[in-house]
């Protein structure tokens, strides 16, 4: 996997403080995109142990909510395995901080991917640069959804999203 930065103290992309992985690679190069350096998924830099001790030491302070995932996008094929792994280990280490996850996705593709057992939030579907809304919150065009991931695994019919 390979990503293009790591923010610290964030309070745009999910609930609370968090620290954001911007993985490289996406597949959906949406018109509009305010990342499209990150959609080569041969850019950026390798994610290597470095990388991740840095965030450990974000999600190490108590004032840290968790974890959010953006790019690029997460989920992209050459991103998957490395996406699963680390937020395993993150549940692992830190099972109270929150795991939030943007995808150009939508839900009802993904709800079956293993990688849903580690997330709270999902924010899915393609930026649509003609339903952009600035006064929408964690999200940018009104056709993304911020969904409750956990509570939507526990529906009976799990492709029926939970919305945050």
């Amino acid at each position: 996997m390979r990503y293009h930065n790591i923010t610290k103290d964030d309070m745009l992309n999910g609930d609370g403080l968090r620290v954001v992985l911007w993985v490289a690679g996406c597949s959906h190069c949406c018109k509009g995109c305010h990342n499209p350096v990150t959609w080569d998924p041969d850019g950026g830099i390798l994610f290597d142990e470095a990388a991740k001790q840095e965030i450990f030491e974000q999600l190490d302070q108590s004032y840290i909510s968790g974890i959010t995932f953006s790019g690029g996008d997460p989920l992209h094929v050459a991103n998957r395995p490395d996406i699963r792994t680390f937020m395993a280990e993150i549940k692992e280490k830190y099972p109270s901080k929150t795991i939030w996850l943007y995808t150009g996705d939508v839900w009802e593709n993904i709800c079956q991917d293993v990688a849903m057992q580690y997330i709270d939030v999902l924010v899915d579907g393609e930026f649509v640069l003609e339903k952009k809304d600035a006064a929408l919150h964690w999200r940018g065009s009104s056709n993304q959804r911020v969904i409750d991931v956990q509570a939507s695994l526990k529906q009976p019919d799990s492709k029926e999203p939970v919305l945050y």
